[in-house]
């Protein structure tokens, strides 16, 4: 079930009056709901793979309970590798046994070798990297003694299984939400109408940006041997407004629902293109899986506390693993060397921490000095997308040498002036409320009659540009 269809529309009122008006007074019975429609939820777009979900619910749930038993070291070493090695062994089979097979066929061919090895006809089950990290989260900080394991097993079964953020994020730590399973919840007006317009600014994004700017980047990217290069950039620019539009949109729509059922999820963007350098823009993009993997990957590796060597072996181990999350291709293993090597000039002079404050705070329009900054920023990411979006890295290569050209000046064979204009005022909207925790966060400010007219134009805006609609980017990961 996908939040931008019928099926969902109808789906969430019916859960949140009973979760409300028939059950509003029992917590258990609050949270076992919420296991159910969040297994209708996902069953919905395959039944069978909920098995999956529960199976890694159990052993994550007995693991815990396990490490709390036991004291030595040896016998908590043992259940927490259990935990990873199955729930990694999981997703590894479901997402990456076809590439590797692939792979080790390739590099023997390569040496002269002959090999022949038949690929699975697996599916990947949607989620399924976004819940393996939220349980592993679980164990690893049960295993630290930063949490306590829990004793319920609805609860602990409705944190592996929230619905509103189960297949794309954000990927929730255990020691945030799982505590908020045990407190009694009662409904506050302000709280669920906050979560309403963050729905709706999701939806906008989703419909109107995403949607519309998918259909002209998947049209340049699937026949860009036959444009210009300013069409390839165009195209590339259409798809950095693509996935932030759609993956910046479900998470907003995360967490609006789930507002709407009392819940607080972590933010997971921060206007990352409005960025002065590229670490700024990994603390602001993707903020729940970056920060995972500081502190369960690199923190633990040593993070950068060692000496240059250490320093510059981490980074790339951070960014490659990061781009090997993303999916089964090398374009994403490019992508996030490409990643690393944007980041590793401002850690090594120890400039990687010098922009955390909100850019141009208190000031309408930024210096110059920014806004070059901000510029380059957005250009080299903007590069960067295209190894994500590629076909293959041959691909991609491809498409960047044609791009910078001559023809990189002159006048793209279409221009689709409305979407263009759209984006210009969506990017005047999110500037101006940069400060928030989403860009229409703070128009309650403003009089009610105007602030209702703004809702309305969204929803108006919405309904005037749906396009094709396209499956939300990250339900692929």
């Amino acid at each position: 079930m996908i939040f931008n269809s019928l099926e969902f529309f109808i789906f969430l009122p019916i859960v949140f009056f009973l979760y409300w008006f028939v059950f509003g007074k029992r917590l258990k019975t609050q949270n076992f709901l919420i296991v159910i429609a969040s297994y209708i939820f996902y069953g919905w777009w395959d039944w069978r793979f909920l098995s999956l979900i529960l199976f890694s619910t159990i052993v994550d749930y007995t693991i815990g309970i396990s490490l709390k038993k036991n004291k030595k070291l040896i016998i908590r070493k043992s259940l927490l590798w259990i935990s990873i090695i199955v729930n990694l062994g999981f997703l590894g089979f479901f997402k990456y046994y076809n590439f590797f097979l692939e792979s080790f066929v390739t590099s023997f061919t390569f040496f002269g070798g002959e090999i022949k090895a038949n690929t699975l006809n697996i599916i990947l089950p949607v989620g399924i990297s976004f819940y393996t990290f939220q349980t592993l989260s679980y164990t690893i900080d049960v295993y630290r003694e930063k949490l306590e394991p829990t004793k319920d097993f609805i609860a602990f079964s409705a944190f592996v299984s929230f619905f509103p953020q189960l297949v794309a994020g954000p990927i929730e730590r255990a020691t945030n939400l799982l505590p908020q399973f045990y407190k009694e919840r009662k409904f506050k007006y302000s709280l669920a109408v906050d979560g309403m317009r963050q729905i709706l600014w999701g939806l906008f994004k989703k419909i109107v940006i995403a949607d519309n700017c998918a259909e002209y980047a998947n049209l340049i990217f699937n026949n860009s041997s036959e444009y210009s290069g300013s069409t390839l950039f165009l195209g590339a620019f259409f798809f950095t407004f693509q996935i932030y539009g759609d993956f910046s949109g479900y998470s907003d729509i995360a967490i609006g629902v789930s507002r709407l059922f009392g819940f607080n999820l972590k933010r997971n963007f921060a206007f990352p293109y409005f960025s002065r350098d590229i670490a700024e823009f990994w603390r602001r993009w993707h903020i729940s899986l970056s920060t995972w993997f500081r502190d369960y990957v690199y923190i633990p590796l040593g993070g950068s506390r060692g000496g240059v060597k250490m320093k510059i072996r981490n980074t790339f181990i951070i960014f490659i693993v990061s781009g090997f999350w993303h999916g089964a291709n090398w374009t994403f293993i490019v992508w996030g060397v490409l990643n690393a090597l944007y980041f590793l000039p401002l850690m090594l002079t120890n400039k990687n921490r010098i922009n955390t404050d909100i850019i141009a705070e208190g000031r309408l329009f930024p210096g110059i000095r920014e806004f070059f900054q901000m510029s380059v920023t957005f250009l080299i990411t903007v590069i960067a997308w295209v190894f994500f979006r590629a076909n293959n890295v041959s691909h991609a290569f491809s498409y960047l040498k044609a791009m910078l050209t001559d023809s990189f000046f002159t006048f793209p064979e279409f221009f689709p002036t409305t979407i263009l204009l759209l984006l210009l005022g969506f990017l005047i909207v999110e500037w101006l409320g940069r400060t928030g925790e989403y860009a229409i966060e703070k128009i309650d400010v403003i009089n009610k009659p105007l602030r209702w007219s703004i809702y309305l134009l969204l929803i108006v805006f919405m309904f005037s540009f749906t396009g094709q609609e396209q499956e939300f980017i990250y339900f692929q990961f």
